[in-house]
C-alpha cells in the first residue's frame, strides 16, 4: 500500500508525498497556507456538493463525491477536505476548526450561493484574518457580480480552477494568478487573464487518497449504484453541445481531455490498495466516458484484471459490440441522459440523439444484461402537456432499470439560460424551495411552473407503479439482504418526496389564487 500524504510534512514545508496516477512522487515544496476545502453545510439531505450536476434534495438519500473540491485538495500539500452535508456537519462544526486554517476555499452553486456566503461570513467572524474564496460554475461565469454581492469573499476562481487554488495556497500575489477574480485592500475588483485548460491529465494527482483521508465513503449514496461506491473523473470536458448542460459550458469545456488508460489503471490499483474490497462499485463520472470507445475498452480490461465492478456515464449511441466488450470486462450499469420522448425537443436542445437510436441502444443493453439508469427532464423549451405525455410513454417503452426526472434548470452560463432570458421564460430566480427541493423557474405561455412540477411527480408514479419495475425491485431485494434494507428505506423516502412535492405544488397554486383574488378586489 502506498504511504499517505503527510500533513505535518506539508506544514513544515519539507518533502511532501503526492500521487500522480498511482505513482507516489516526492516534491520539494515551499511553505503553503494551511487550507480547508469546504462543501458548506446546507439543507438536510441537500446534494449540492462539488460533484452534483443538479444541486437539490433528491428523491432518496443521494450524495455525489465532491470531486471538484478533491482535485485541488490533492494538489495543495497539507490541505483538508470537509464535505459537510453527507457527514451531517453543521456550521458549528466548521467554526470549531476555523482558527486552524489560513485559507478557506468553498464550493458554491447558483441555488446555494446565499447559504454559502453566510457560511463564509461566519468563518470570517470567527477568524478575521482568514482568506476566503469560492469555486464553482456560478462564480466561473459571474465572478464580478458574485464579488459585488458578497463583500466577505476575497476572491473567486474562474473556469478550470485547480492550479489557481494551488497558486493562492502558495501565497503567490493575487494580481499574478491567472484565472482569478479578486478584491484588493481598497475593495476594488480585478479580473486577471484566463488560465489555460489542463491538457496533461496524467500529471494530475489522484483524488482517491484525499477521499480515504478525509471522507467516510459509507456516507455517500446513489440509488442506482451499489453501496458503498466511489466516483471520480478520469478526464474533463464533453464534445456534446446540450443546451442545458452545466459543466462543459462553464468549467470543463467541450474538448474531452483525459488520463491515459495506463494512468487510470494505476489509479485503480491505488484505490484498491486504499479501500480494499470495501468499495462495491466504481463510477467513472466523466460527462461522456464512452465517447472514446477504444480508451474505454482498454480501461475496462484493466478493471477486469483488478476484479472491480464499475459503471459510467454514456450516451445512447454505443453499438452492440462496444457494449458487449465493456460488459465482458466488468461494466454493470450505464447512466444515460435520454431527456425527452419528443424528437423536436431533443433537436432543439442539441442533444444529438434520435429516438430510434435510443430504442436500439436499450434493446442491446437488455440483451447483454447491462442495467441502465435513465435521466429525463421536464420543462425544456417547447414543452407541452402532449410532449410530457410522449416522454412518459417513451420512458415506459424503453423501460430502463430506474429513472431520474429533473426539472429543466436554466443555470447561468448555459445556452438554456440565455434562451430563457431572451424569450422572457424566467418566472423566478429560485431554483429550490425553502426545503431544498428543485422547483421550476421557467414559465411558458402554454405551460406554467405548477404544471411542470406536477408532471415530475406524475411521471415518477406512472413509471414506477407498473408491474415490471415493481417485479425488478422485488427480485433485487429477495436476493440481497443489504438491498432489501436499503430499498425499504429508499421507498419510504421516495413516497415522502412525492408527498412533499405535491404539497409544494398545492401551496404554490393556493398562493397564486390568493394573489389573483387580492388583485381583483
Amino acid at each position: 500500500m502506498h504511504p499517505q500524504i503527510s500533513t505535518r510534512a506539508a506544514r513544515n514545508a519539507s518533502q511532501v508525498q503526492q500521487y500522480v496516477g498511482s505513482r507516489p512522487i516526492l516534491k520539494q515544496t515551499t511553505a503553503v497556507k494551511k487550507t480547508l476545502f469546504l462543501g458548506p453545510p446546507s439543507f438536510d439531505g441537500f446534494d449540492g456538493g462539488a460533484g452534483a450536476r443538479y444541486q437539490a434534495k433528491r428523491e432518496i438519500t443521494s450524495y455525489w463525491y465532491p470531486t471538484w473540491l478533491a482535485q485541488p485538495a490533492a494538489l495543495v500539500p497539507g490541505s483538508k477536505l470537509m464535505d459537510a452535508p453527507p457527514h451531517k456537519q453543521t456550521i458549528d462544526d466548521v467554526l470549531a476548526i476555523a482558527n486552524d486554517y489560513e485559507l478557506f476555499i468553498l464550493h458554491t452553486s447558483t441555488p446555494s450561493l446565499n447559504n454559502d456566503v453566510q457560511c463564509a461570513e461566519a468563518i470570517k467572524a470567527k477568524n478575521p484574518h482568514a482568506q476566503v474564496g469560492l469555486i464553482g460554475a456560478h462564480v466561473a461565469v459571474l465572478p464580478g457580480q458574485t464579488l459585488k454581492q458578497a463583500p466577505v469573499i476575497d476572491f473567486v476562481c474562474r473556469n478550470e480552477f485547480d492550479y489557481t487554488c494551488l497558486d493562492v495556497a502558495k501565497g503567490k500575489p493575487l494580481s499574478e494568478i491567472t484565472g482569478l477574480s479578486w478584491r484588493d485592500r481598497d475593495g476594488r475588483i480585478h479580473h486577471n487573464p484566463e488560465r489555460e485548460l489542463i491538457h496533461d491529465w496524467d500529471s494530475m494527482p489522484s483524488v482517491l487518497p484525499v477521499y480515504q483521508r478525509d471522507l467516510k465513503i459509507d456516507n455517500y449514496f446513489i440509488g442506482y449504484l451499489l453501496h458503498p461506491y466511489v466516483s471520480f473523473y478520469t478526464g474533463r470536458g464533453c464534445p456534446a453541445k446540450c443546451s442545458f448542460c452545466l459543466w462543459p459550458q462553464t468549467i470543463g469545456g467541450h474538448a474531452y481531455r483525459t488520463k491515459s488508460p495506463a494512468a487510470v489503471i494505476r489509479e485503480m490499483e491505488v484505490g484498491k490498495d486504499l479501500f480494499g474490497d470495501k468499495v462495491r462499485e466504481w463510477m467513472f463520472d466523466d460527462d461522456t466516458f464512452t465517447i472514446d470507445k477504444e480508451r474505454a475498452i482498454e480501461i475496462a480490461k484493466g478493471m477486469k484484471k483488478l476484479k472491480l465492478t464499475w459503471s459510467c456515464n454514456a450516451r445512447a449511441h454505443l453499438d452492440y459490440e462496444t457494449l458487449k466488450a465493456l460488459r465482458d470486462n466488468g461494466l454493470r450499469l450505464l447512466l444515460v441522459g435520454f431527456e425527452s420522448g419528443n424528437q423536436q425537443i431533443l433537436n432543439r436542445i442539441k442533444k444529438g440523439l434520435v429516438l430510434d437510436t435510443a430504442r436500439e441502444f436499450m434493446r442491446n443493453c437488455r440483451k447483454l444484461g447491462i442495467r441502465v439508469h435513465g435521466t429525463f427532464m421536464i420543462g425544456l423549451p417547447i414543452e407541452t402537456q402532449e410532449t410530457i405525455e410522449q416522454t412518459i410513454r417513451f420512458a415506459e417503452e424503453i423501460d430502463p432499470f430506474s429513472i431520474q426526472v429533473s426539472i429543466a434548470a436554466p443555470y447561468p452560463g448555459t445556452e438554456l439560460y440565455r434562451q430563457a432570458t431572451d424569450n422572457g421564460w424566467l418566472d423566478s430566480n429560485a431554483l429550490l424551495s425553502g426545503k431544498g427541493i428543485q422547483v421550476s423557474t421557467l414559465r411558458y405561455s402554454h405551460l406554467s411552473p405548477d404544471e411542470i412540477e406536477d408532471a415530475v411527480e406524475r411521471m415518477y408514479r406512472r413509471f414506477y407503479f407498473r408491474y415490471k419495475p415493481i417485479l425488478r425491485f422485488v427480485r433485487e431485494m429477495a436476493t440481497d439482504k443489504q438491498m432489501l434494507v436499503r430499498r425499504l428505506r429508499e421507498g419510504g423516502e421516495f413516497f415522502g418526496y412525492l408527498k412533499e412535492r405535491k404539497q409544494l405544488v398545492r401551496a404554490r397554486h393556493q398562493s397564486f389564487e390568493a394573489q389573483s383574488e387580492a388583485a381583483a378586489r
